[in-house]
């Protein structure tokens, strides 16, 4: 590991880090720290305690994560899922693991207060939520789950855990066309390049690194552009796009600020002035 790990996947402060860094860096003590939940729909993921910080990414509902540290109405966590490291709001999380068997496969889904879609709505899920079930109800043909925290969400919108996860993440990846472009976010509500790769690999059955510079680096293997295919992945410095086909691709961008179809080369052009030409190209 480097003299200064990267502080997005390791906790560490002069006064604290986590056990699992004891003998890599210093610090006045360390903890494994306990294990939490997301309680509301989503809640950002910041570097600082500091409402004012950019958001670096966002956990969504039942997600589960480690507790490092509590002060001043913060929580410095860790991400179980990917490992990500930040603070976000007390108010945010639940204490205990509660551990979900269901997720969220619609790209936007509601909380009913009864099992009825006329009822109010106590607040909305992005795909990737996790739910923890406690039994299921019928209203007028439409199947509902009732979730332990209460409240019941259209069953249609959700698989168990335990299935056979997406057979065709660029399929997922293409229901969230039109979603809006957001920095840091990762749901159904508003998403980057990045968070759209973690997000539609994930309902795949793959979980893969947050951000595009951990998924060039780490994410399958390099190809040629020549190679280029379905389900291949296109970097550039601070970007990437997953090919819908030979010629297509699908990503989350500025410049229409939502998720869209774009040709390859005509992406290729558009953004060289920023992003200059490709770094890389690979295959999960």
């Amino acid at each position: 590991m480097p003299d200064n790990p990267d502080r997005r996947l390791n906790a560490y402060r002069p006064d604290l880090a986590e056990e699992a860094l004891r003998d890599v860096v210093d610090a006045t003590r360390y903890v494994g720290g306990t294990p939490a939940r997301i309680a509301i729909a989503i809640t950002p993921l910041r570097a600082r305690p500091d409402e004012s910080c950019g958001i670096d990414t966002e956990l969504l509902y039942g997600e589960p994560l480690r507790v490092l540290d509590r002060a001043d109405g913060w929580a410095w966590i860790k991400s179980e899922l990917d490992g990500y490291v930040g603070y976000l709001p007390e108010a945010a999380i639940a204490a205990g693991d509660d551990a979900a068997d269901h997720m969220v496969v619609a790209p936007r889904s509601f909380v009913y207060r009864d099992a009825d879609l006329k009822t109010p709505v106590r607040f909305a899920l992005s795909m990737g939520s996790r739910l923890r079930v406690a039994g299921e109800a019928e209203t007028r043909g439409t199947r509902y789950l009732a979730l332990s925290g209460g409240g019941f969400v259209v069953a249609a919108h959700c698989r168990p855990l335990d299935a056979a996860p997406e057979a065709d993440y660029v399929a997922v990846a293409a229901r969230l066309v039109e979603t809006p472009y957001l920095w840091g976010g990762r749901s159904g509500f508003g998403i980057d390049c990045s968070g759209l790769v973690q997000l539609s690999m994930m309902l795949a059955g793959q979980q893969v690194p947050r951000d595009s510079d951990m998924q060039a680096a780490e994410l399958g293997d390099p190809i040629g552009r020549d190679a280029l295919r379905r389900g291949d992945l296109v970097f550039w410095k601070g970007h990437v796009a997953i090919m819908e086909d030979a010629h297509t691709i699908l990503h989350a961008n500025g410049h229409t600020m939502s998720v869209a179809r774009e040709g390859l080369e005509q992406a290729i052009e558009r953004i060289g002035w920023l992003y200059q030409q490709p770094t890389g190209y690979r295959r999960p």
